[in-house]
Parts: structure tokens; sequence; C-alpha cells
């Protein structure tokens, strides 16, 4: 051994709520950033590239769409033609000047180009051909539904018609084709709506598997707990991703069938009134421009109700998993307290949120409304002087309120689309957060380098606190031989339990360097043991739960640290429990060390992992990891640690440190009690 001595509530800034609360370019980014991976590789100017492929894909779905109806009106012509020359003789004159005319070779272009660029893609496409499948699907059953609509405003149109002028054979007849179409519909529809949340689960498992291996790659999950801007990681990736996939499906096939109406139904309603298809796209764009003005407010506070929703639920998980510990401390009324202190910023946000709802609907319920009467109210005197038929009026009318709803999107989607915006700007932040934490070093801080190697060196190691706050040791250079046991001691926050997570890679903020073995050779022991959800026998062999070890020999290791009753008094090795609840600390503790016994690390690191035990228990599993081999180091306030150990490290909590042999340690320890 070589020396070388030396004397609450988190809240995101104003600054950058001011650039998640916006309906901008910059959210359109980051929603392309996070969606398009599932879809296509995410590089340099690739974004071009999958929305060409998207292009080409609904190309490619409509042209497939008029031929599948082509087939089936010219098969029911052949079939039925007195019947189809009643009702849809106008679809079966269309459909066979199309095939007749040149008109054919555009169709069939729209089917090969995209065939073309898809082949040209194949390398990116063909590992996510399933989700191309799925959407290609779903795309095609959105065109079908949206058809659909615009055949059942024609049936309508007639429908009504006969209706109005007394015409029975006539109203009958449109009322089993309005009947037929139902029935086709029906399936379409619930197809539909299965296939988009079929779609959206396999793209939620996707999105989370990435999302986990970010998050556990690196010490994710631990190092993110440092940035104030990432709260409830557990809500991102449970809730958000959820919210995300499904919302994303939702807008995709809202924005689809939007601009699908606006080409079917444009036509109608300019057929039936030039003057009321300009008046609708003039007071929908005026709509949509007021709307997204007012939503700005609404993300923020969308926003804000995620996360202050996600703390009061982490503070109710937070008393559960800290029951016993609340009542011995009589503690029910200081929880009840930060409970409601929680639930009232809940409250607080909440209200501020439904009077920004409230105020929008000011506006967005009587700007929906007045759709159903305008289009009867400029018709009107066109039907009184008899220009157009009173079926007209109700097709405009259905018309009027497609291409509205298609143009006003933003309008009547705002509440959605603003959630849906704090959906986005809470995935992006977190995701910018995983992949901060692959660079080594943030950028304008400091770090300590590691070394791997077959010993402990540390050598001029100053270290600070995660956020750079304190300086807990400097300038620490000590070297620890193969076989030799260290030990750390000093008063309570003085930075024992920080060197240990300095030498494992957890803390590396500060200067100078620190040499170690892999960590896959080393073995962590808190004072209080992590109990994983599972087995007794998972408890033994976590982290290594596929390794092979014979029940005899879990039975030996348990024996030697005096838990041999432990299978039988809870039902066997493989009975799932919660073990933090069942075993007491000094237990788990025990357990510990049965699990460092069989892992037979090369280094073991315990910070006060005897503190629960007896002295006789302590001095047992102290001298078995001895006898093992093990180099270990250790963290506790007894004296009765000093027998095991060859060296002491004093850390005063002034930032200076000291290192004894710890005969001589004790020895001075005597002297002056």
């Amino acid at each position: 051994m070589t020396q070388s001595s030396h004397s609450s509530d988190q809240s995101i800034p104003d600054s950058s709520l001011n650039r998640l609360n916006r309906l901008d370019l910059q959210l359109w980014r980051r929603f392309v950033a996070i969606a398009q991976p599932y879809w296509y590789p995410l590089r340099r100017g690739s974004s071009k590239q999958f929305f060409l492929l998207m292009l080409a894909l609904l190309v490619f779905l409509f042209a497939l769409l008029f031929c599948l109806v082509s087939a089936v009106t010219l098969l029911l012509q052949a079939v039925v033609p007195q019947f189809m020359e009643q009702t849809a003789g106008g679809l079966v004159s269309l459909v066979q000047g199309i095939w007749r005319s040149p008109a054919i070779f555009v169709v069939a272009a729209t089917l090969l180009i995209p065939s073309l660029l898809f082949f040209i893609f194949r390398q990116d496409l063909l590992p996510r051909r399933q989700q191309w499948l799925f959407l290609s699907l779903l795309l095609l059953l959105s065109l079908s539904v949206s058809g659909l609509n615009v055949i059942i405003s024609y049936v309508g149109n007639f429908f009504n018609t006969a209706l109005a002028e007394r015409q029975p054979e006539v109203f009958w007849r449109f009322f089993w084709v309005y009947a037929g179409v139902f029935a086709v519909g029906t399936p379409l529809v619930v197809y539909y709506n299965y296939v988009q949340d079929l779609l959206g689960l396999r793209w939620r498992a996707w999105m989370t598997d990435k999302f986990l291996g970010q998050y556990f790659k690196n010490r994710s999950y631990y190092e993110i707990n440092w940035k104030e801007e990432i709260d409830n990681p557990d809500q991102r990736i449970s809730q958000d991703i959820n919210s995300f996939t499904v919302t994303s499906l939702s807008f995709l096939l809202l924005v689809l069938g939007s601009v699908i109406d606006v080409i079917a139904f444009t036509g109608i309603l300019w057929s039936i009134s030039r003057f009321l298809a300009l008046f609708l796209v003039i007071y929908a764009l005026l709509g949509t421009l007021i709307a997204a003005l007012l939503g700005r407010r609404l993300i923020t506070l969308n926003f804000e109700q995620l996360r202050k929703e996600a703390d009061f639920r982490y503070g109710l998980v937070h008393v559960r998993d800290n029951a016993e510990s609340i009542a011995f401390y009589q503690g029910e009324a200081q929880e009840e307290g930060q409970l409601q202190r929680r639930f009232a910023a809940v409250l607080r946000n909440f209200n501020l949120l439904i009077g920004w709802k409230r105020n929008v609907a000011f506006f967005r319920t009587p700007y929906r409304y007045a759709t159903f009467i305008l289009p009867s109210a400029i018709l009107a005197p066109m039907f009184f002087n008899r220009q157009i038929e009173f079926g007209d009026i109700t097709q405009a009318g259905f018309a009027f309120s497609q291409i509205f709803e298609a143009f006003a999107l933003i309008v009547l989607q705002i509440n959605q689309l603003t959630e849906f915006a704090a959906g986005i700007n809470r995935l992006e932040t977190f995701t910018e957060a995983l992949e901060e934490q692959e660079r080594e070093t943030p950028d304008g801080v400091t770090a300590i380098k590691t070394i791997e190697d077959t010993q402990i060196v540390m050598d001029q190691v100053t270290l600070l606190t995660p956020t750079s706050q304190r300086t807990l040791v400097r300038e620490l250079s000590l070297t620890l031989q193969p076989g030799k046991g260290l030990v750390i001691v000093g008063p309570s926050g003085a930075g024992k339990s920080s060197i240990l997570r300095a030498i494992a890679g957890l803390w590396n903020t500060g200067q100078g360097k620190i040499v170690r073995p892999h960590l896959s050779e080393m073995l962590f022991l808190p004072q209080r043991p992590y109990m994983v959800l599972g087995t007794l026998r998972d408890q033994l062999l976590y982290p290594q739960l596929d390794g092979q070890v014979s029940e005899e020999q879990l039975r030996q290791v348990l024996q030697q640290v005096h838990l041999s009753d432990l299978p039988e008094r809870i039902g066997g090795f493989d009975v799932e429990l919660d073990f933090a609840d069942v075993l007491s600390l000094g237990e788990q503790q025990r357990l510990a060390f049965a699990r460092l016994l069989l892992t037979r690390p090369r280094y073991a690191i315990l910070d006060e992992a005897t503190s629960a035990l007896d002295l006789a228990n302590e001095q047992r599993l102290y001298q078995v990891l001895k006898s093992s081999g093990t180099t270990y180091i250790s963290v506790g306030h007894r004296p009765s640690l000093l027998q095991y150990h060859d060296y002491v490290l004093e850390v005063t909590g002034d930032t200076t440190w000291k290192l004894t042999p710890a005969a001589e340690y004790r020895a001075n320890l005597e002297v002056f009690s």
C-alpha cells in the first residue's frame, strides 16, 4: 500500500418553457426526430426520403383502390346491369371512360413509379417491412372509409330528394343501397380501428424497447436524476410513449382523411356552389390561424399538468414504499401534508388549464356550430328559385362539414393537439438527456479519468458532487494491492460513500485518475441491499440470473451467512415474495453477503454493509470474505471494522484526508480513549 498525504419541487426554467410552448417548425422537427426511426433510418437528409416514400405509398394505394373499385363496379355492371344503371350509372360511365382512355396510363404509372421507389430504397425498408405493411393496410382502410363517405353523400342526395319529392320507388331503392353501404362499411370501419390500435401497440413496444435501452445504457437511469429538467422518467416511458404513438397515428389518419375529403368533396361543393366553396376556405383558414395563437398557452399548461400529475403519483408511491418507516415515526400528518401540497399544485395548474380551454371553447364552439346552418343559408335562395334540388342542399351540407373539418383540423383538435405537443416536448427533452449521457463528459465539466487494470489506484483525485456544488475530497492518492483491505472512516457527510461512487464510475465530476478492474470483477454492497422483484434464487444470483448454480450450493452459502432456515421459512427457492418487506434489514444484509460469496468477485465494495448486524455475525461474514481471497473496501463507523482491514482512509469533511495502517490507527484510538 502506498500513500500520498495532503492537508423538492423541481421546476422547468421559463426560458425552456418558452422554447417548448409553440406550435412551430421546431415542434415538427422534434416530432420527426422521435417518430421517424421506427419507419426509416434517421440521418442527414433522410426525412425528405421518408416523406417521399410516404407520398409514394399514398399514390400507390389510391391507384390500387381505384383498380379494386373499378373491378367491383364492372363486375356488378355485368351481373346486375339494370340495377347499376338506376343507382350508379354515372360511376359505371366514369370507370368505363377511364379504362378506355389514355388516363389508364396514368393509373399504371401511379402503380409502377411507387413500386420502383420502394425497390430503390429496399435496403432501408426491408428491416422495417412489417410496420410498412401494417401502415399500408391501415392507409388503404382509411382511403376506403373516406370513399364510403363520398358514396354516402351521393346516396344521401338521391335518398333525400326522393323523400322530398314523394317518390317511394326511388326512395326504397336507395334505402337498400344505403343499407348495403352500411353492410360493407361496418367491417371496414371495425378493422380500420383494430389495425390502428394494433399498429400503435407495435410502435409503442418498439419505442419502449428503444428508450429502455438508452435508459439503462451508461447508467443513464442513475445520472439522469441530477438533471432538473427531467422529472418522472417512469411516466415518460410508460405513459408519454403510449400517448405519443396512439396520438401520432390518430393525427396521421386525421390529416390523411382531411386531404382526401378536401379533394373528394371540394369537387362536389364546387359543382353545387362556387361561392360556398370559396367562403368555406376563407372561413376555415381564418379560424385555424386564431386557434393556433390561442393554443400556445395550452401547450405550456398541458406540459406542466403532466409533470405535476406525475409528481403527485410519485408521492403516493413513495408513501407506499416507505409505509413502515412512516408508521414508526407516526408521520402520517406530514406525509398527508406533502401529498396535499403536491395535489394542490395539480389543482392550481388544472384550474388554469380548464380556464384556457373555456376561453378557447368560446371561439371554437360557435365557430363550429355556424357550419351547421351556413350551407343551408347560402343555398336557400338557389333552392327557392328551383336552381338546385333538396338533396343538393343535404349533400352540400355534408360536403361542407367534411371540408370544414379538414381545413379546421387545428381548431377542432386544439385541446388534443396541445396535449400531444406537450408529450412530444417531454419525450424530446428526455431523448436529449439520454443521448447526452452517451457522451463521456458534458460540455464545460471536467471529469475524473477511469482506467481499467488489475488493482485499485486513485491518483490526485479531486471529487465534486455531480452538480459541482461542493468539493468532497481534494487530491486523494492511494494504491490498494490485491488481497489487502481498506476501510474508509469519517464523520457523516464527509464523502465516504461518494468515494465508492467515484470508484464505481457513478460520480466522475472532478479531476485526477482512478485505476480499477472492470466492473464485472467488482461487486458493490450498499447499506440497504437491493432486493430484486423475484424469487429467493433470483436474490442470490443477482445480477447474473442466468448463472448455473445448484440448490445445494445455494444452501451452503446460506448456511455460511446464518440463513440456512430461510428456504423452508418462505416456501422454497422459487417462491416470489417482496423480500424488502419479508426480511429484516439484518437478514437482507446477510442475504447480500450470500450473493457476494456466490458471485466471487475479485473486489468487493461494502458501504456499511454490516451496520444492522451484531458483532458476532459481522465477524463471521468478514472472516468468510477474507478467506475467499476477495480484496475489499469498506465504509463504516464501527471501531470493530478496523480489525478486518489493513489500511484506514480517514476523510475529515473539509476536503482533507489521511491514510494510515489499520494497526497504527487502532493504537491511536486506544491512546486517546
